[in-house]
């Protein structure tokens, strides 16, 4: 495993905010995964969701790199990965054994999985497959089970798949510019050079492609959803943290009760002012009850 650095990335990027180094993952369909591997020890490995990237743990990464190795990859069409024209990489199972390829890449044991969003079942689907390599979870505002009979998933799902909100995602950048804004519990958190990262990292109506792929899936894909759900067993004894912000449109009480009813060993903290993305919410109230989370698994 080759942990050399690349200089290669966007001005755009800001050094003071994303102060690390940008290193690459040539995947076998010959992509580029970007990553970031900061510290030594224990690793701890951030899966993000859709439309966000590596830039969202950055608190967090800095935060804890002096006790854990912190890895947060991008997903190929997010954030500083290559981009794809084959509709077959933007499925969330193409995402999730790419990122199982990564962390073999890494030669990862004993690893921590902060999971958000998409990053939910993506990373789970490793911790089914290969559960001896996952310690712990942390499932922060996600799920993976299957939701095509619950309206409130299924009539957004086929919405955001309509031509007209394709249009807006590819041409207009609507996840990051309307509903990122929506999913949190204060607007201002999201400042101008913060949201400008976002934006920035889907550039292009191209560069959106993966973006505006993956609503749909929350119906398409079912059937691997389902797969996840049922070798559920795989990973729900494992010790978990639950970090739930009730400020999201996306993830309700719903969803956090049904985390609550199947793993056996969790933590939770709740909190009513934040929503959808508690790492850039809340770092400062996450980081230390990351600590003690795991100081005590």
């Amino acid at each position: 495993m080759d942990r050399t650095a690349s200089t290669g990335r966007p001005d755009w990027v800001s050094n003071e905010l994303y102060p690390f180094e940008s290193r690459f993952f040539a995947t076998a369909s010959g992509h580029r995964m970007h990553f970031i591997d900061e510290g030594d020890g224990e690793p701890i490995v951030f899966v993000h969701g859709n439309p966000a990237w590596s830039f969202e743990f950055r608190h967090l990464v800095k935060g804890l790199r002096s006790e854990f190795r912190c890895v947060a990859p991008d997903h190929v069409g997010f954030g500083l990965s290559s981009r794809s024209d084959r509709r077959e990489d933007h499925r969330p199972e193409s995402h999730a054994n790419r990122f199982a390829a990564f962390l073999d890449y890494l030669d990862l044991r004993n690893v921590t999985l902060f999971l958000t969003d998409w990053g939910g079942p993506i990373g789970l689907d490793f911790a089914r497959k290969q559960p001896a390599r996952v310690k712990r979870i942390v499932i922060s505002n996600t799920w993976c089970w299957p939701v095509a009979d619950d309206f409130h998933f299924k009539s957004f799902s086929y919405l955001m798949s309509s031509w007209f909100a394709q249009y807006l995602i590819k041409h207009h950048n609507v996840f990051v510019r309307r509903l990122m804004p929506q999913a949190v519990g204060d607007r201002r958190v999201l400042t101008p050079e913060i949201m400008a990262h976002y934006r920035n990292a889907l550039p292009s109506p191209k560069a959106r492609a993966a973006n505006a792929a993956l609503p749909g899936y929350i119906v398409g894909a079912t059937d691997w959803l389902a797969s996840i759900w049922r070798e559920r067993a795989a990973f729900t004894d494992k010790p978990a943290l639950i970090l739930w912000g009730f400020e999201d449109v996306a993830f309700r009480r719903k969803e956090l009760e049904r985390w609550k009813s199947e793993l056996s060993d969790f933590e939770l903290h709740e909190f009513d002012d934040c929503g959808h993305f508690l790492a850039e919410e809340a770092p400062d109230r996450i980081l230390p009850l990351l600590r003690a989370f795991l100081a005590r698994a």
